[in-house]
């Protein structure tokens, strides 16, 4: 019988199950990720944050005694990035004394970010450039209607659509995409509305999870596409922020250069010994 210890949290109730596994000893497989993250059978989250030193992720040539996180989708994919799993685990660290603040460098497959711990609690995140890519996206939602996307990616790939009756989307089942080959490797689609100047909302669907309450590379992918609207051209490369409510919360995402910065939230909210079935 094989018990696992193991820590819950959430950003903007994206939340998440963290492992520590320093030298790599655990078998996590794609099996052991999906029944975590079941929410009647497991723990339950929308992805798993394994902690373990960079130099056994064998795709890092960085720093070998950094923390790497080692991202899982609920479905057991891997994901390049995730936005508010970052700030999760770097609060994880700092509380239980693995880094010293505020600024905590993390190892990610999408390069090397940096954590910042804020005094009112939030995390910072600078998150790399968000490319906003030419060429136009349809995407189609279960019920199908259509609307035309802009694809942005930070880190991992997005494709961003306005439309101003987020509550009427249907997103209990995947939305679908054309050009098919735009995404060969899966995409998370945002569903967005303006609500002000510097103000949007939205929703999401992730890849290998579903609709969530939120998704931080999403908000940040959501607050590039809008900027990309602005009718002045010359104001896209002037410092701004966003500020982006998500059915989880609200988070705010900065723009300098061709840096991004994403704050919000991070909360660990339980600890507890994980017994995995004998078989899968």
């Amino acid at each position: 019988m094989r018990r696992w210890s193991f820590a819950k949290g959430h950003g903007t109730e994206n939340d998440f199950v963290l492992l520590v596994d320093r030298e790599s000893m655990l078998h996590v497989d794609v099996a052991e990720v999906r029944f975590i993250c079941d929410r009647h059978a497991g723990i339950g989250a929308d992805g798993l944050l394994r902690v373990v030193r960079a130099q056994h992720i064998p795709e890092w040539d960085g720093d070998p005694d950094l923390w790497f996180m080692d991202y899982r989708n609920a479905d057991g994919s891997i994901a390049e990035m995730c936005g508010n799993g970052i700030r999760v685990f770097a609060r994880y660290l700092l509380d239980e004394g693995l880094a010293v603040g505020p600024v905590v460098p993390i190892a990610t497959r999408a390069g090397l970010k940096e954590a910042t711990a804020l005094p009112d609690g939030r995390i910072r995140v600078a998150m790399g450039p968000a490319q906003v890519s030419d060429g136009e996206v349809k995407v189609t939602t279960a019920d199908g209607h259509r609307f035309a996307a802009i694809r942005v990616d930070v880190g991992n790939p997005h494709a961003v659509s306005f439309n101003g009756d987020l509550a009427g989307l249907a997103l209990h089942e995947a939305p679908s995409w054309r050009p098919a080959d735009a995404f060969p490797h899966g995409v998370n689609l945002e569903f967005v509305r303006e609500i002000g100047p510097r103000h949007i909302q939205m929703r999401v669907y992730e890849r290998g999870v579903g609709e969530t309450r939120s998704c931080g590379t999403g908000t940040v992918a959501a607050a590039a596409a809008a900027r990309s609207r602005l009718a002045d051209p010359g104001e896209r490369g002037t410092p701004m922020s966003y500020r982006v409510d998500v059915p989880g919360g609200s988070v705010e995402v900065e723009f300098d250069g061709d840096q991004t910065y994403l704050t919000g939230p991070a909360v660990v909210v339980a600890h507890g010994q994980l017994t995995l079935p004998e078989e899968f």
